[in-house]
């Protein structure tokens, strides 16, 4: 999964997140979260969705460990990622990681 991540083909990059979902389903998110630091720079907004949806997939697994993710990330996530990363958080949450100040 780690080799696709880094694959310069926008399919095998977009195979190492998804492919995620199986061990996120056996309750394992370490890979997802690892995963999806390596493709936070990605310049495909198709790789962000799908990013983000996993993200999403493994907070519903490990909630702390999303919001320690979006904590340490979410000011340069970019946008599509994130907003797909917060989803299922309450409104003030949301509202909270997509107003975080971009440092650079």
């Amino acid at each position: 999964m780690y080799k696709l991540a880094i694959s310069k083909n926008i399919w095998e990059r977009r195979t190492s997140i998804v492919s995620t979902a199986y061990f996120i389903r056996q309750g394992e998110t370490d890979d997802n979260f690892k995963i999806a630091e390596i493709l936070l720079k990605d310049k495909e907004d198709f790789i962000h969705k799908a990013a983000g949806w996993m993200l999403r997939y493994a907070g519903d697994k490990d909630r702390q460990k999303l919001l320690n993710f979006l904590d340490k990330y979410s000011a340069v996530m970019p946008r599509t990622l994130l907003r797909n990363a917060v989803e299922k958080l309450s409104k003030k949450e949301k509202d909270y990681y997509l107003n975080v100040k971009k440092e650079l």
